[in-house]
Protein backbone atom coordinates (compact mmCIF):
# COMPACT_ATOMS: atom_id res chain seq x y z
CA UNK A 1 0.00 0.00 0.00
CA UNK A 2 1.49 3.37 -0.88
CA UNK A 3 1.97 6.27 1.53
CA UNK A 4 -0.67 9.00 1.51
CA UNK A 5 1.13 12.13 -0.64
CA UNK A 6 2.39 14.92 1.65
CA UNK A 7 -0.05 18.00 2.49
CA UNK A 8 0.64 20.71 -0.11
CA UNK A 9 2.76 23.40 2.48
CA UNK A 10 0.25 25.92 2.84
CA UNK A 11 2.85 29.46 1.73
CA UNK A 12 -0.24 31.93 2.96
CA UNK A 13 1.05 35.04 4.71
CA UNK A 14 -1.02 36.88 6.79
CA UNK A 15 0.64 40.54 7.60
CA UNK A 16 -2.14 42.38 10.18
CA UNK A 17 -5.14 43.35 7.24
CA UNK A 18 -2.96 42.30 4.33
CA UNK A 19 -2.86 38.86 3.22
CA UNK A 20 -0.28 37.86 0.80
CA UNK A 21 -0.17 34.66 -1.43
CA UNK A 22 4.03 33.86 -0.38
CA UNK A 23 6.01 34.66 2.38
CA UNK A 24 9.10 36.08 -0.40
CA UNK A 25 8.38 40.35 -1.10
CA UNK A 26 10.78 42.13 -3.32
CA UNK A 27 12.77 44.83 -1.26
CA UNK A 28 12.07 48.69 -2.70
CA UNK A 29 15.02 49.45 -4.70
CA UNK A 30 16.70 46.56 -6.15
CA UNK A 31 13.36 45.85 -8.60
CA UNK A 32 12.46 48.61 -10.11
CA UNK A 33 9.19 48.88 -11.19
CA UNK A 34 9.06 45.13 -12.04
CA UNK A 35 9.39 45.73 -16.18
CA UNK A 36 13.18 44.83 -15.77
CA UNK A 37 12.42 41.51 -14.27
CA UNK A 38 10.22 40.55 -17.08
CA UNK A 39 11.36 37.14 -18.03
CA UNK A 40 13.49 36.79 -15.35
CA UNK A 41 11.18 36.21 -12.44
CA UNK A 42 8.33 34.02 -12.26
CA UNK A 43 6.12 36.83 -10.69
CA UNK A 44 2.67 34.55 -9.99
CA UNK A 45 5.03 33.32 -6.99
CA UNK A 46 5.67 36.63 -5.58
CA UNK A 47 4.14 37.71 -2.30
CA UNK A 48 3.74 41.15 -3.26
CA UNK A 49 6.21 43.49 -5.73
CA UNK A 50 7.52 46.50 -3.30
CA UNK A 51 8.39 49.05 -6.13
CA UNK A 52 11.54 51.55 -6.12
CA UNK A 53 10.36 54.51 -3.77
CA UNK A 54 8.37 57.09 -5.00
CA UNK A 55 8.06 60.94 -4.30
CA UNK A 56 5.81 63.67 -5.13
CA UNK A 57 7.42 64.97 -7.93
CA UNK A 58 10.22 63.19 -10.16
CA UNK A 59 13.99 63.26 -8.60
CA UNK A 60 17.11 63.03 -10.39
CA UNK A 61 18.57 60.94 -7.79
CA UNK A 62 22.19 61.89 -6.30
CA UNK A 63 25.13 62.45 -8.86
CA UNK A 64 27.51 59.40 -10.25
CA UNK A 65 29.20 57.47 -9.18
CA UNK A 66 26.29 56.61 -6.57
CA UNK A 67 26.97 52.55 -6.52
CA UNK A 68 30.35 50.59 -5.17
CA UNK A 69 30.82 47.54 -4.79
CA UNK A 70 32.27 46.44 -1.06
CA UNK A 71 33.08 43.01 1.17
CA UNK A 72 30.00 40.77 1.35
CA UNK A 73 27.95 43.63 -0.05
CA UNK A 74 27.47 47.14 -1.80
CA UNK A 75 27.66 51.04 -0.94
CA UNK A 76 24.69 52.87 -3.09
CA UNK A 77 23.64 56.48 -2.39
CA UNK A 78 20.84 56.50 -5.67
CA UNK A 79 19.15 59.10 -3.85
CA UNK A 80 15.81 58.05 -4.83
CA UNK A 81 15.81 58.80 -8.67
CA UNK A 82 11.89 58.10 -9.79
CA UNK A 83 9.53 59.71 -12.45
CA UNK A 84 7.44 60.54 -9.55
CA UNK A 85 3.99 59.43 -7.92
CA UNK A 86 1.62 60.67 -11.52
CA UNK A 87 4.27 59.10 -13.85
CA UNK A 88 4.32 55.91 -11.86
CA UNK A 89 0.52 55.62 -11.85
CA UNK A 90 -0.18 56.43 -15.62
CA UNK A 91 3.05 54.24 -17.05
CA UNK A 92 4.72 52.25 -14.44
CA UNK A 93 1.48 50.59 -12.36
CA UNK A 94 -0.43 49.18 -15.58
CA UNK A 95 2.55 46.56 -16.61
CA UNK A 96 1.98 44.87 -12.71
CA UNK A 97 -1.54 45.15 -12.36
CA UNK A 98 -1.60 43.06 -16.64
CA UNK A 99 0.23 40.23 -14.39
CA UNK A 100 -2.11 40.37 -11.23
CA UNK A 101 1.06 40.71 -8.94
CA UNK A 102 0.02 42.41 -5.15
CA UNK A 103 1.97 46.29 -5.38
CA UNK A 104 3.26 47.89 -2.57
CA UNK A 105 4.15 51.43 -3.05
CA UNK A 106 6.96 52.97 -1.29
CA UNK A 107 6.49 56.42 -0.11
CA UNK A 108 9.21 59.03 0.65
CA UNK A 109 8.63 62.53 1.18
CA UNK A 110 10.76 65.68 2.40
CA UNK A 111 7.71 66.76 4.95
CA UNK A 112 4.93 65.07 6.69
CA UNK A 113 2.25 66.23 4.28
CA UNK A 114 4.09 64.64 1.60
CA UNK A 115 4.38 61.27 2.71
CA UNK A 116 0.16 62.12 3.75
CA UNK A 117 -0.45 63.54 0.21
CA UNK A 118 1.64 60.51 -1.56
CA UNK A 119 -0.80 58.44 0.79
CA UNK A 120 -4.09 59.72 -0.48
CA UNK A 121 -3.25 59.74 -4.21
CA UNK A 122 -1.98 56.33 -4.13
CA UNK A 123 -5.09 54.69 -1.88
CA UNK A 124 -7.15 53.90 -4.72
CA UNK A 125 -4.38 53.11 -7.34
CA UNK A 126 -5.17 49.89 -8.91
CA UNK A 127 -3.14 47.17 -7.80
CA UNK A 128 -1.54 48.87 -4.83
CA UNK A 129 -2.50 46.96 -1.98
CA UNK A 130 -0.59 48.40 0.99
CA UNK A 131 2.01 51.15 1.38
CA UNK A 132 5.17 51.38 2.57
CA UNK A 133 6.23 54.44 4.42
CA UNK A 134 10.05 54.78 3.84
CA UNK A 135 11.83 56.57 7.43
CA UNK A 136 14.97 55.36 6.72
CA UNK A 137 16.41 56.15 3.54
CA UNK A 138 20.06 57.60 4.49
CA UNK A 139 20.82 58.98 0.85
CA UNK A 140 18.60 62.53 0.51
CA UNK A 141 19.26 65.65 2.49
CA UNK A 142 15.54 66.56 3.81
CA UNK A 143 13.29 63.92 5.50
CA UNK A 144 13.90 59.87 4.77
CA UNK A 145 16.09 58.77 7.90
CA UNK A 146 15.64 62.75 9.55
CA UNK A 147 11.99 61.10 10.77
CA UNK A 148 12.90 57.55 11.39
CA UNK A 149 15.65 58.53 14.10
CA UNK A 150 14.06 60.04 16.70
CA UNK A 151 10.18 58.37 18.21
CA UNK A 152 8.00 61.68 17.91
CA UNK A 153 9.29 62.21 14.34
CA UNK A 154 8.09 58.99 13.50
CA UNK A 155 5.02 59.07 15.27
CA UNK A 156 4.03 62.60 13.33
CA UNK A 157 4.47 61.15 9.91
CA UNK A 158 2.85 57.80 10.69
CA UNK A 159 -0.11 59.38 12.10
CA UNK A 160 -0.47 61.43 8.72
CA UNK A 161 -0.05 58.86 6.72
CA UNK A 162 -2.77 56.77 8.89
CA UNK A 163 -5.40 59.57 8.44
CA UNK A 164 -4.57 59.43 5.10
CA UNK A 165 -5.04 56.00 3.51
CA UNK A 166 -7.14 53.11 4.73
CA UNK A 167 -4.52 50.87 2.83
CA UNK A 168 -2.70 48.38 5.26
CA UNK A 169 0.46 50.26 6.09
CA UNK A 170 3.92 48.91 6.56
CA UNK A 171 6.79 51.55 8.12
CA UNK A 172 10.54 50.89 6.98
CA UNK A 173 12.51 51.26 9.84
CA UNK A 174 16.59 52.50 9.99
CA UNK A 175 19.06 50.14 11.93
CA UNK A 176 21.21 53.89 11.85
CA UNK A 177 19.69 54.26 15.46
CA UNK A 178 20.52 53.96 19.12
CA UNK A 179 17.10 52.24 20.07
CA UNK A 180 14.92 50.06 17.07
CA UNK A 181 12.88 48.94 19.30
CA UNK A 182 11.55 52.68 20.83
CA UNK A 183 10.79 53.39 16.69
CA UNK A 184 9.20 50.82 16.33
CA UNK A 185 6.71 50.96 19.17
CA UNK A 186 6.11 55.03 18.29
CA UNK A 187 5.38 53.35 15.06
CA UNK A 188 2.67 51.12 15.84
CA UNK A 189 1.19 53.08 18.04
CA UNK A 190 0.62 55.84 15.51
CA UNK A 191 -1.01 53.45 13.02
CA UNK A 192 1.47 50.95 11.39
CA UNK A 193 0.16 47.19 10.71
CA UNK A 194 2.99 45.84 9.76
CA UNK A 195 7.28 47.02 9.93
CA UNK A 196 9.43 46.17 7.88
CA UNK A 197 13.32 46.31 8.97
CA UNK A 198 16.45 46.83 8.08
CA UNK A 199 16.63 49.55 5.75
CA UNK A 200 20.48 49.64 5.27
CA UNK A 201 23.92 50.30 7.28
CA UNK A 202 25.31 54.47 6.85
CA UNK A 203 28.95 53.65 5.39
CA UNK A 204 31.73 54.74 3.60
CA UNK A 205 34.71 53.94 1.59
CA UNK A 206 37.65 55.85 0.00
CA UNK A 207 39.98 54.96 -2.79
CA UNK A 208 43.32 54.86 -1.65
CA UNK A 209 45.23 56.80 -4.76
CA UNK A 210 42.48 58.86 -5.49
CA UNK A 211 41.99 60.13 -1.38
CA UNK A 212 37.93 60.52 -2.34
CA UNK A 213 35.19 58.89 -1.71
CA UNK A 214 33.74 56.21 -4.14
CA UNK A 215 30.63 57.14 -3.83
CA UNK A 216 30.26 61.32 -4.98
CA UNK A 217 27.82 62.02 -1.65
CA UNK A 218 30.91 60.13 0.25
CA UNK A 219 28.65 58.09 2.78
CA UNK A 220 25.56 55.66 1.50
CA UNK A 221 23.49 52.93 2.26
CA UNK A 222 25.58 49.42 3.33
CA UNK A 223 23.24 46.43 1.73
CA UNK A 224 23.78 42.68 1.34
CA UNK A 225 25.09 39.87 3.12
CA UNK A 226 27.22 41.93 5.21
CA UNK A 227 24.24 42.99 7.30
CA UNK A 228 22.55 39.99 7.62
CA UNK A 229 23.93 39.26 11.44
CA UNK A 230 22.42 42.88 12.25
CA UNK A 231 19.14 43.44 10.47
CA UNK A 232 18.39 39.59 12.11
CA UNK A 233 19.40 40.77 15.62
CA UNK A 234 17.09 43.76 15.12
CA UNK A 235 14.42 42.17 13.80
CA UNK A 236 14.50 39.37 17.05
CA UNK A 237 14.61 42.47 19.57
CA UNK A 238 11.06 43.83 17.56
CA UNK A 239 9.71 40.68 18.14
CA UNK A 240 10.33 40.30 21.32
CA UNK A 241 9.22 43.49 22.32
CA UNK A 242 6.11 43.78 20.11
CA UNK A 243 5.14 40.07 19.68
CA UNK A 244 1.47 40.88 17.79
CA UNK A 245 3.04 42.86 15.10
CA UNK A 246 3.95 41.21 12.08
CA UNK A 247 7.17 41.90 10.29
CA UNK A 248 8.89 41.79 6.78
CA UNK A 249 12.74 41.17 7.54
CA UNK A 250 15.15 42.01 5.10
CA UNK A 251 19.29 42.60 4.58
CA UNK A 252 21.28 40.03 2.88
CA UNK A 253 19.09 37.61 1.71
CA UNK A 254 19.82 35.39 -1.24
CA UNK A 255 18.88 31.75 0.21
CA UNK A 256 15.84 29.85 1.58
CA UNK A 257 18.34 29.30 4.65
CA UNK A 258 19.17 33.39 5.24
CA UNK A 259 15.28 33.39 5.23
CA UNK A 260 14.45 30.52 7.73
CA UNK A 261 17.00 32.34 9.74
CA UNK A 262 14.83 35.92 9.39
CA UNK A 263 11.55 34.26 10.35
CA UNK A 264 12.81 32.36 12.74
CA UNK A 265 13.72 35.45 14.71
CA UNK A 266 10.28 36.69 14.01
CA UNK A 267 9.66 37.81 10.51
CA UNK A 268 6.49 36.84 8.94
CA UNK A 269 7.72 37.61 5.62
CA UNK A 270 11.07 38.25 4.58
CA UNK A 271 12.14 40.86 1.62
CA UNK A 272 14.88 39.74 -1.00
CA UNK A 273 17.08 42.87 -2.15
CA UNK A 274 20.70 43.20 -3.34
CA UNK A 275 20.63 39.52 -3.73
CA UNK A 276 18.30 40.12 -6.89
CA UNK A 277 21.30 42.06 -8.36
CA UNK A 278 23.50 39.04 -8.11
CA UNK A 279 20.99 36.65 -9.11
CA UNK A 280 17.70 37.96 -10.91
CA UNK A 281 15.46 35.10 -9.41
CA UNK A 282 16.57 35.12 -6.25
CA UNK A 283 13.68 35.65 -4.76
CA UNK A 284 11.69 32.24 -6.75
CA UNK A 285 15.09 30.83 -5.57
CA UNK A 286 14.47 31.93 -2.03
CA UNK A 287 10.84 30.69 -2.16
CA UNK A 288 12.32 26.94 -3.23
CA UNK A 289 14.52 27.18 -0.18
CA UNK A 290 11.99 27.80 2.25
CA UNK A 291 9.66 25.11 0.78
CA UNK A 292 12.16 22.85 0.43
CA UNK A 293 13.01 23.67 4.15
CA UNK A 294 9.42 23.37 4.98
CA UNK A 295 8.82 19.87 3.15
CA UNK A 296 11.68 18.29 5.14
CA UNK A 297 10.68 19.51 8.44
CA UNK A 298 6.75 17.76 7.63
CA UNK A 299 5.39 21.79 8.08
CA UNK A 300 1.89 22.25 7.79
CA UNK A 301 2.28 26.49 6.97
CA UNK A 302 5.84 28.16 6.95
CA UNK A 303 3.84 30.40 9.76
CA UNK A 304 4.86 28.10 12.13
CA UNK A 305 8.35 29.07 11.74
CA UNK A 306 8.05 32.55 12.39
CA UNK A 307 9.47 33.82 16.24
CA UNK A 308 10.90 29.68 16.55
CA UNK A 309 14.48 31.10 17.43
CA UNK A 310 15.33 28.73 20.41
CA UNK A 311 16.91 30.68 23.22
Amino acid sequence: MSEAAPAPLDLRTVLGPLELRSPVVTASGTFGYGIEYDGLVDFSRLGAVVVKGLTLEPREGSPPPRICETPSGMLNSIGLENPGVEVFIAEKLPWLVERDVPVIANLNGGTVEEYAQLARRLGDAPGVVAVEANISCPNVDHGGMEFGKDPAQTARVVGAVREATELPLIVKLSPNVTDIVAIARAAVESGANVLSLINTLLGMSIDIFSRRPRLARGKGGLSGPAIKPVAIRMVWEVRRALPEVPLIGMGGILTGADAVEFMLAGASAVAVGTGSFVTPSAANQVLDGLIEYGRHLKLRSLAELVGGVIL
